[in-house]
């Protein structure tokens, strides 16, 4: 059912009194949608509303129906005249929103649950606004590069999810000769495939080069499915300003010129034939090439705009750390601010802005990579021996929005960055924005809520002191989170029941 140009249904609903919203949070649970618990809302049908509503390319009043778990009709305009006859959540002058997907985020489960996990992992997501997340097949334990691992994430996954989960796999040079073996991991369900162009860290997920990424890309054109690359790579000869003489390694400057920008541009550099084979015609068309977090915003990026305008299937993200911080402002020995690649200077972080207001940085991701404290010698604060990885995923909504205000961003444009593009990227076509048809994941917050991340301050990952984020003041409270209809949190609750779903590509 649609509404018209004036906003009025068609055809005109009965009338029937809307529920207040703090009443509804104190009903019994929801029984109807995936189990007992799922819901902190009694209702599989109902409305919600407000002045802020984005939708059909527009902020404006509106409002949304939900009924088993999708989004079935949209009343734009003056919603309080209209008749409803279901009960109505109304949010006054909150923003209602597609809700956040993350598609770059470790939750470590299994094998290294100690560092996150499925619950708590889920649970800051949900509490962040984020309905869906793709977990990157690294940092588990084993890592997800075959059909055995993914069966092994998804029965570590049974009953933990509180947001929807897809799952990455992951190309290595043990599967990327191998067609048989890509084919099985990709018909298990995964979403796509990760690479990483340096040593990654962990050593089950051993460094691809470009002659990998090609042959893994002509498999992945058979699906369709995407490769999402960890722009890194040792240039052949280095730099002569690299590491040398005494350092010290609790300075943050000998932590940036230990991974200087020509890492990133020799990557991308490396990928140009792999990235021209996925244009028309090419080798492997139908396949697309996604760069993770982007740091560097000169050469790096001047090589993307180039591959973007030949034709190439190339898109890139970048992360609110790489907004929000500058090296300039990164304090010695503080390690929770280490991540690769590194958090670079203020011109820099001006740049990246820059590209993506004007589209050539396609989205955002948390690229959420926590780890057990101890790893991360924050006492020692050892740059160059410190576990890398940004803890953020409850964070990144109020992050985005705090830092870009003085940039002027938009409601429209959050949910471009955050929804609608990652949608894409997952091949999620019934998630990403809020239409009749797709699923009901939806967040509503205050934008011009301001909150500090002190000790009172709820945090739902695991360890909620490694984040470089706390202690900073933020706009932007989410007070409600629906994941395929399902309330599954509201006021700082949660919902009793993990019922999210695990997607699987088909």
């Amino acid at each position: 059912m649609a509404a018209s140009a004036k906003g009025r249904f068609v055809p005109v609903l009965a009338v029937v009194a809307a529920l207040v919203a703090a009443l509804l949070y104190r009903a019994p649970f929801s029984k109807s949608l995936g189990g007992e618990g799922c819901s902190l809302l009694p209702h599989d049908h109902f409305w919600i509303a407000s002045d802020r509503v984005v939708t059909l390319g527009r902020v404006g009043p509106a409002a949304v129906e939900v009924k088993g778990g999708l989004i079935n009709a949209i009343a734009v305009g003056d919603y309080r005249n209209f008749v409803l006859r279901r009960p109505l959540l109304d949010y006054g002058d909150a923003v209602i929103m597609p809700g956040l997907i993350d598609v770059h985020a470790h939750l470590d489960e299994p094998g290294r649950a100690e560092w996150e996990g499925f619950s708590t992992g889920t649970r800051a997501a949900a509490a962040g606004g984020i309905t869906t997340l793709v977990d990157m097949p690294l940092n588990s334990f084993p890592s997800t590069v075959s059909e055995e691992t993914l069966k092994l994430k998804l029965e570590a996954a049974q009953d933990k999810l509180y947001v929807d989960v897809g799952f990455w796999g992951g190309l290595v040079p043990e599967n990327a000769f191998n067609p048989s073996a890509l084919e099985s991991l990709l018909n298990a369900g995964v979403l796509g495939l990760k690479s990483f162009m340096c040593p990654s860290g962990i050593d089950d997920f051993p460094m691809t080069n470009s002659t990998h990424i090609e042959e893994g890309l002509v498999t992945l054109a058979k699906y369709q499915r995407p490769l999402l690359i960890h722009a890194e790579r040792i240039p052949d000869v280095e730099d002569d300003d690299g590491l040398d003489g005494e350092l010290d390694p609790r300075s943050y400057a000998t932590y940036l010129k230990s991974r200087p920008p020509a890492w990133e541009e020799s990557a991308i550099k490396d990928l140009q034939r792999a990235m021209k084979d996925t244009g028309a015609g090419g080798r492997s068309e139908g396949a697309h090439i996604h760069i993770v977090h982007l740091s560097d915003a000169k050469t790096s990026l001047e090589l993307m705009k180039d591959a973007k305008r030949s034709g190439a299937s190339v898109t890139v993200e970048t992360c609110p750390h790489y907004l929000a911080f500058s090296a300039e402002e990164v304090p010695d020995g503080d390690t929770r601010f280490k991540c690769a690649p590194p958090i670079r200077d203020g011109m820099n972080r001006e740049n990246l802005w820059k590209a993506l207001l004007d589209g050539h940085i396609d989205m955002l991701s948390s690229d959420h990579s926590p780890a057990d404290p101890d790893l991360k010698l924050m006492e020692e604060g050892n740059f160059l021996k410190a576990w890398g990885g940004i803890s953020s995923l409850q964070f990144v909504l109020p992050v985005t929005w705090s830092y870009g205000k003085k940039y002027g961003i938009t409601l429209n444009q959050l949910a471009t960055w955050w929804s609608e593009n990652p949608a894409k990227l997952a091949g999620q076509k019934n998630k990403g924005a809020i239409l009749p048809g797709y699923h009901a994941d939806i967040v509503v917050w205050k934008p011009e809520a301001q909150f500090e991340l002190d000790d009172s301050h709820s945090v739902y990952h695991k360890h909620r002191n490694i984040s470089a984020y706390l202690g900073k003041e933020l706009s932007g409270k989410v007070l409600s989170t629906f994941v395929r209809g399902n309330l599954v949190f509201a006021e700082d609750k949660h919902a009793k029941a993990a019922c999210g779903v695990t997607i699987l590509a088909k």
